[in-house]
């Protein structure tokens, strides 16, 4: 078990921006291996999905 002192750093460093990069870095990566396996173990390739859309006000004015 770490010491109060340890933990407080390395929330702190969990917090920073840098963080938030390395770990959207190496989720990239290991992404990319897991669908380079799965393509390699015959599996297909997935097709872009559109994840969420913009809704606007006046699209909703328009159809009242």
């Amino acid at each position: 078990m770490h010491s109060n002192d340890y933990e407080a750093a390395f929330g702190r460093f969990l917090e920073q921006t840098e963080y938030d990069e390395a770990e959207d870095a190496l989720f990239s990566l290991v992404r990319a291996a897991f669908q380079a396996g799965w393509l390699a173990a015959g599996g297909e390739e997935s097709a872009a999905v559109r994840m969420f859309e913009v809704l606007r006000a006046e699209d909703f004015r328009k159809k009242s």
